[in-house]
């Protein structure tokens, strides 16, 4: 995954762009950069911020760049900004999304010319870089962004910084959001709505599915009208975004909380204490305690001083490791008592396999788990919310090919229905393999009537398939 930020004043934008960046810390955890513009010239930064948090990095930075106008990112993969020389000028571009065709557009690229790639993300071609090629295949950059959209399959939203102002384009699905806020000497552009609040922005406008505006310190100009259709990714509210942003106008909070809720209402188990594994938990079991009546209870709390969610090892083995250190047991609150547990999802189901022994191992008598979203049966084709390289990865796909009695793909429509008995007998077998005492999923129907949204609007993918 990743986010971004970007701000075009009147003054010096140095301190919005440092801490607007920042407040994307959540959505990455391997590389970041910030890009200004100012004084007729480019500046540049990029860090590896595996080991360290976003601030630390780019101290040194924040006190030597300045400029009116500047984009920045955090992100899971590739490092950006880039600078691009091209027949369009010079720009910086950032860029969020997911690119399934890299091969064929490559070729092409190759084919018309495009001689070499500079720019290498783990030995492969940078996402980012692909996109800037793209765009320059055409004569202006309005033409080329939507070129560049049109072609890759999968999603691309980004940010692209020139000395006339700041191009921001949603992806032309709006699978992820960019806000734009004001303030008094000028405008910023964020994934998410709540990282420019303190710094002293109201909110101005959310882009539509493929709208193209340009921000300069004096306003904002759309380029390119929105599209009618949206499918904004439903796991933004579920997990990813933060509780205090809002997308489309509903608080991810707010849509936690009714998650909670509706998931109590459906259940009969009768705990001593609901607890949500911290942090994206948290709302959708208070949201449960507050309408079950169950108090609510924190059995553990996460150490943040030095384990933050920025820091994230890739190998999975090490993530799980740290993901067990993290947490920290309140004995008291877990000897002897039986606990409802409300995590935001099962994606692997090692972690959550782990907490429950965890919770075992602390005296805990039994532990009820509530995912406060459907079983994922589906790796994800339009953002890059996993390192999984395969759906087998997936706790689901895996106890399917046990009860199909095969790994080759099967209809999966029948374990997608809360109501079929392969479903019920699926999440039998992950309970049971993951040793909870009991197991429950949110329903679809729920999911989606906690956020609020016609479902025609909202990427279900990974849970039904239907794109």
């Amino acid at each position: 995954m990743g986010g971004f930020f970007g701000v075009a004043s009147k003054n010096d934008c140095v301190f919005d762009l440092f801490f607007g960046t920042d407040y994307h810390s959540h959505l990455g955890t391997r590389r970041a950069g910030l890009a200004v513009y100012g004084n007729g010239g480019f500046d540049r930064a990029i860090h590896n911020i595996e080991n360290s948090p976003f601030r630390t990095k780019f101290d040194k930075d924040f006190g030597k760049m300045s400029g009116n106008m500047g984009i920045g990112a955090i992100s899971d993969y590739e490092p950006q900004p880039l600078i691009i020389r091209s027949h369009h000028g010079t720009y910086a571009i950032v860029t969020v999304g997911r690119i399934n065709n890299t091969d064929a557009i490559v070729q092409n690229l190759f084919h018309s010319g495009h001689t070499h790639f500079q720019e290498m993300s783990g030995g492969d071609i940078n996402p980012t870089e692909l996109v800037a090629m793209l765009i320059n295949q055409k004569e202006n950059l309005i033409e080329g962004i939507q070129y560049a959209q049109d072609t890759i399959e999968g999603s691309m939203t980004m940010l692209l910084l020139t000395p006339k102002g700041i191009y921001a384009a949603r992806d032309k699905m709006g699978r992820t959001p960019v806000s734009i806020g004001q303030k008094e000497d000028g405008y910023c552009i964020s994934f998410e709505s709540f990282a420019y609040l303190n710094l002293g922005y109201k909110e101005k406008k959310e882009l539509g599915p493929g709208e193209i505006v340009i921000v300069t310190p004096e306003g904002m100009k759309t380029l390119a009208a929105a599209g009618k259709d949206m499918k904004i990714c439903t796991f933004l509210w579920v997990y990813y975004g933060y509780p205090s942003s809002s997308y489309e106008g509903i608080s991810v909070e707010k849509m936690r909380n009714n998650c909670g809720a509706l998931l109590a209402k459906r259940d009969n188990v009768k705990p001593d204490s609901v607890a949500g594994v911290p942090d994206s938990g948290l709302a959708h079991a208070i949201g449960y305690a507050n309408e079950s009546g169950i108090p609510y209870a924190r059995p553990f709390i996460k150490y943040t001083p030095t384990w933050s969610r920025s820091f994230m090892p890739i190998a999975q083995s090490m993530r799980n490791r740290i993901a067990k250190m993290k947490l920290i047991p309140v004995h008291d609150l877990i000897q002897d008592k039986s606990l409802l547990l409300i995590d935001d999802s099962i994606v692997r189901g090692t972690q959550l396999r782990e907490t429950t022994e965890f919770l075992y191992q602390s005296g805990a008598k039994e532990v009820h788990i509530r995912p406060a979203c459907p079983p994922i049966l589906y790796g994800c084709k339009y953002l890059n919310f996993s390192r999984s390289t395969s759906e087998m990865d997936l706790i689901t796909r895996r106890v399917i090919a046990d009860m199909e009695g095969t790994a080759e793909e099967v209809d999966l429509t029948d374990y997608s229905n809360p109501d079929t008995d392969k479903y019920k007998e699926m999440v039998k077998r992950i309970g049971e393999q993951l040793k909870f005492t009991t197991l429950e999923y949110a329903r679809l129907d729920d999911m989606l009537e906690a956020v609020g949204i016609e479902k025609s609007k909202l990427c279900t993918y990974c849970w039904d398939g239907r794109e």
